[in-house]
């Protein structure tokens, strides 16, 4: 979807990522078979150029992210195999390098795309080289690992695939954190728990793949070859499904790639999102808001945070400009307490850790967080209730009022208020030494490349340390409102006691 933009790059829409061992492929609801799809032999063999090409660890196939060739034989191809007239067009933008703009004006309301279920790529859909899908469906690969795997063979067979215009149309290097490396993620995002995330992200498709290799690709080198099927060309198939790859509500929640849909860039003011429409049989999307000759249209990539943003599509939206932003603030129990044990038996007990993240929007924080802060502050006295804790920590109780310990309310917030400043300390140090950052580089490309992805990292750092000076200056306040309070009493109580002496 979005390529770029100024200080804004990639795109799409991201369902959760499940690795290889998660859960068996399973036949869903299937699309109905393309009219289209050509029944000509194809040679499950690799050209030459794409071999030599992977060989030198470079993507052989796609595109950069601003090309409009390549777009627009996208767009003339998908018009030849049934996709129907449509009310916009790939063009260059402010908000992304390419996008839909509308070639007419356009109501609220009004249903646009209508892309048919033959120019919709699924688990199911038709492999050119129909050996290789079947030996990994006899496999019970997931959809996830399995579509990765079809757009890698696809792509590899250059202009044998019907794919083909669509393949060439791809970014040839998405920007989310799958392509940052370990050094750049811990020098630019080092006070951001985001950073955590794209590691555990990384290490998934890399067990993924090692899977992969170990248990099929080895087994079947005639079909799947390592100077092709390897982690390079993996992390870029993966990191087409993790900014292109969409749920269909209305499929059973069926995960897809949706060729010309996933040229839509998202705007955090819009509501829309794709999703099957059996009354038209192709996928929609209806329109929140109008649309004048030559504006953008956009959709929803869903309620994300500036961090998810950038975790899967590459781009961080202006500051103030989202209203699901969050950041993650980390709560710990420590180990000098003396119910260490049974607090971290009872958080284990509901898939808690000892250390656990928490998302804090400009709004307020979630009650889990506050049942966390209560249980880490909680004496021995009170272990009887630490279950209880630890089940609304977790979200799996059906209480569902706030949880309110009065005797404990202050420990527990200024439990929270560290937290959070501990935070905007580490946000604080980083912004202010990223404007003396040496990129050490020597390449004009490197130097671009460090300055874009320093750039992500400041909008990001800004952003999520903005929540974190919000939630310190409430979590200042209802402490001092605590602590006046309870001055107050003493001051009453002091006053009754020398009465009666």
């Amino acid at each position: 979807m979005a390529e770029a933009a100024s200080r804004i790059f990639q795109t799409s829409l991201l369902p959760p990522f499940s690795p290889l061992h998660c859960k068996a492929y399973k036949p869903r609801h299937r699309f109905p078979p393309s009219p289209s799809l050509s029944t000509a032999t194809v040679v499950c063999s690799v050209p030459a150029a794409a071999a030599k090409a992977s060989e030198a660890q470079r993507i052989p196939w796609g595109c950069d992210v601003d090309s409009l060739e390549n777009a627009s034989a996208l767009q003339g191809w998908l018009s030849d195999s049934g996709l129907p007239p449509q009310k916009m067009a790939i063009q260059r933008v402010d908000v992304g390098e390419r996008g839909l703009v509308a070639l007419k004006n356009i109501r609220k309301g009004e249903k646009l795309l209508f892309v048919p279920p033959s120019l919709v790529i699924t688990a199911d859909s038709e492999w050119s080289c129909a050996e290789a899908g079947e030996v990994l469906k006899r496999n019970s690969v997931p959809d996830w690992p399995l579509l990765a795997t079809y757009l890698i063979s696809e792509a590899s067979l250059m202009g044998s695939s019907r794919w083909t215009k669509y393949i060439s149309a791809l970014p040839r290097q998405p920007y989310s954190l799958l392509y940052w490396t370990r050094a750049e993620l811990d020098r630019y995002l080092e006070a951001s728990q985001i950073r955590q995330r794209a590691i555990e992200r990384i290490t998934n498709v890399i067990g993924t793949y090692n899977d992969l290799r170990s248990r099929i690709f080895s087994k079947h080198p005639e079909l799947f070859p390592e100077e092709v099927f390897n982690l390079e060309t993996f992390k870029w198939s993966f990191g087409i499904l993790f900014s292109r790859l969409v749920r269909l509500p209305s499929m059973d929640g069926r995960v897809a790639l949706v060729p010309w849909a996933d040229m839509l860039n998202h705007s955090c003011e819009v509501e829309t999102f794709l999703d099957y429409d059996s009354a038209s049989q192709g996928v929609v999307f209806t329109t929140d808001r109008p649309y004048q000759l030559g504006e953008q249209v956009f959709i929803s990539y869903g309620r994300k945070s500036n961090g998810e943003l950038l975790l899967s599509y590459g781009f961080v939206p202006k500051e103030g400009t989202n209203p699901s932003d969050s950041v993650e603030v980390l709560l710990s129990l420590k180990k000098s307490d003396k119910s260490y044990s049974k607090k971290l038996e009872a958080l284990r007990k509901h898939g808690l850790s000892a250390s656990q993240c928490f998302p804090v929007q400009i709004t307020g924080w979630p009650v889990e967080l506050m049942a966390y802060a209560y249980l880490a502050v909680s004496p021995p006295s009170m272990s009887s209730q630490f279950e209880e804790l630890a089940a609304a920590a977790s979200n799996k109780t059906t209480t569902k009022k706030d949880i309110r310990f009065p005797e404990i309310e202050e420990q527990a917030l200024q439990y929270i208020l560290d937290s959070c400043e501990s935070s905007i300390s580490k946000y604080s140090k980083f912004l202010q030494e990223s404007g003396l950052m040496d990129l050490d580089v020597t390449s004009p490309k490197q130097l671009n490349r460090r300055l874009f992805l320093k750039q992500l990292a400041v909008d990001l750092c800004t952003s999520e340390r903005r929540i974190l000076f919000r939630s310190q200056y409430i979590l200042r306040r209802r402490l001092r409102d605590l602590r006046s309070g309870e001055l107050r009493a003493l001051r009453l109580f002091d006053r009754f006691r020398k009465l009666f002496k």
